[in-house]
């Protein structure tokens, strides 16, 4: 197919199969866009739902985002993962608000020198909600593209990538942008996906050369698999009257500026910590372990729920907290503490004699 008749083709089969009622797509300006974009890196569509309406009922606006405390950004996005979004997230609105005067800049280059927004977002944000003819090669269209052209090599590797992106340049149209962009995410995510692609749906299938070569699933060609390192750390729930006691992490690595539960290498090490917030400690129990995988490695969590006997009513320093498990503060808190949060409260629950307080 001619770059002409690849976009036709790909445009006719978004008029009658392209999805048009996602909620980003209504009401569609470049803050909608954005964060939609950001949210559905990593993630995937019927995730992103529920988040981006609590999202938007929340931040409606790009001053609003600017303005909102850290922890309330992060607390919408507790369970999205990949929290350096979130806080790029806030970091672009202070930049569009105190930079642009509150409007994203009409030029999809100038977009990429906003923190958090990388070529592809700034090729989706200018086509989707400005008419800008950019190109994108998000996770879906790389595939769509790779295997069109049955392109050889990982496409993480710079080489690769660029004769992706000339791909992408040479077949994003000049008219109808917009919707050439959203059927080019939408053919990846329904038909051309990882496995059991809908090859006989697909209106690229007379040119699409993996197809041609019955080798779909070995485009887009895989990344080298190496072994996840493995990692533990024991994680103390620290309970007194239905409050939990939290820290928040440094801004910076993992879990930046989420709210946490202590992390010990051993067991032994919690006198050092009862000691520094002068906590007496009680009865404990060990609670059932769980595994958390990051990109890089997989971290073994070890949970013990332990009374506290006796405390002072507020910790000494500022980044501490008594997290109160029945009326939780609006805090941004990891996946994984989450969870452990939910098994303490259920725990304590089943605990709880008759007629004791909780």
């Amino acid at each position: 197919m001619s770059p002409a008749q690849f976009s036709t083709a790909v445009l006719d089969w978004y008029d009658q199969h392209g999805r048009k009622d996602l909620p980003w797509q209504q009401g569609i300006n470049p803050y909608r866009v954005w964060v939609s974009e950001i949210m559905l890196q990593q993630t995937q569509v019927s995730t992103v739902l529920g988040y981006f309406d609590r999202f938007m009922a929340a931040l409606p606006t790009v001053s609003d985002l600017a303005a909102a405390p850290e922890d309330e950004v992060l607390h919408l996005w507790t369970g999205l993962g990949y929290y350096t979004r979130a806080r790029n997230l806030q970091k672009t609105a202070q930049i569009v608000m105190a930079e642009h005067g509150g409007i994203f800049p009409h030029d999809a280059d100038k977009l990429t020198e906003l923190p958090g927004i990388g070529r592809s977002t700034a090729g989706a944000i200018a086509s989707l909600s400005m008419g800008l003819r950019a190109p994108i090669l998000d996770g879906n269209v790389k595939r769509v593209l790779a295997r069109y052209v049955a392109q050889e090599g990982y496409p993480g590797e710079p080489k690769v990538a660029k004769q992706l992106w000339d791909v992408a340049e040479r077949f994003t149209p000049q008219a109808r942008v917009n919707h050439y962009t959203q059927a080019m995410m939408d053919l990846g995510a329904t038909l051309c996906t990882r496995s059991k692609p809908s090859c006989l749906l697909c209106p690229l299938k007379s040119g699409c050369q993996a197809h041609l070569l019955g080798l779909e699933i070995r485009y887009p060609i895989a990344k080298p698999r190496k072994a996840l390192p493995q990692r533990r750390t024991l994680m103390p729930i620290l309970t007194r009257a239905g409050e939990v006691l939290l820290y928040r992490r440094p801004s910076s690595g993992l879990w930046g500026g989420l709210w946490s539960l202590p992390e010990l290498d051993d067991l032994p090490d919690l006198d050092l910590l009862a000691s520094r917030h002068a906590l007496q400690l009680g009865a404990r129990r060990e609670l059932a372990g769980l595994t958390h995988t990051f990109s890089h490695f997989q971290l073994a969590i070890e949970p013990w729920l332990i009374r506290v006997e006796a405390a002072p009513s507020a910790v000494a320093e500022a980044d501490w907290l008594w997290y109160n498990l029945a009326t939780p503060p609006r805090l941004g808190l990891a996946a994984p503490v989450k969870k452990l949060l939910k098994r303490a409260a259920d725990t304590l629950a089943t605990e709880q004699t008759p007629g004791e307080q909780p």
